[in-house]
């Protein structure tokens, strides 16, 4: 099941998350973030009239997330936006990150969104694949753009339209 981010949600997100901060590259975030710190974040992309989705199991544990952020302030941009998805390491591979992006995206297309951006830490084939699928075309490339666990890191950004 998929549903919009609700306030009790914060504490399973931010642990979530925190395993990608503290064990990989995949975010550029350094140290863990409190529930409170994802609960900031919520109301920032709830402010902003986006969706911050949830995917659920049977008995109604989050098991990963996905939302859309502004992609830059300037008025010009309010029809651009990036997406974000994670999962819960246990719960990745099964098809989770598509299902939340689709859902993302009809919810955005209901914004009347037009593009849709995600950064990509990379190497990363299975992220890459996921952005893939949803018909997004990398269209940058930034060499050594972030540090983390003593090594440079490139990014890719993917882009689409509703």
């Amino acid at each position: 099941m998929i549903r919009a981010v609700q306030e009790q949600d914060a504490q399973v997100i931010s642990d979530i998350y925190n395993h990608y901060i503290t064990n990989t590259v995949i975010t550029f975030e350094e140290e863990p973030l409190s529930s409170q710190d994802i609960s900031n974040r919520m109301r920032t992309i709830e402010s902003a009239d986006l969706p911050w989705l949830v995917s659920l199991d049977k008995s109604g544990q989050v098991l990963g997330y996905a939302y859309a952020s502004k992609w830059r302030d300037r008025y010009s941009y309010r029809f651009s936006v990036e997406v974000t998805v994670y999962l819960s390491p246990e719960h990745a591979g099964k098809g989770l990150g598509s299902q939340l992006y689709q859902a993302l995206f009809n919810e955005l297309k209901d914004k009347n969104i037009h593009s849709v951006i995600g950064g990509i830490t990379l190497p990363n084939a299975v992220s890459v694949a996921v952005h893939e699928k949803f018909a997004m075309k990398k269209v940058a490339h930034f060499k050594d753009e972030g540090f983390k666990f003593n090594q440079w890191l490139d990014v890719g950004y993917w882009q689409g339209t509703l």
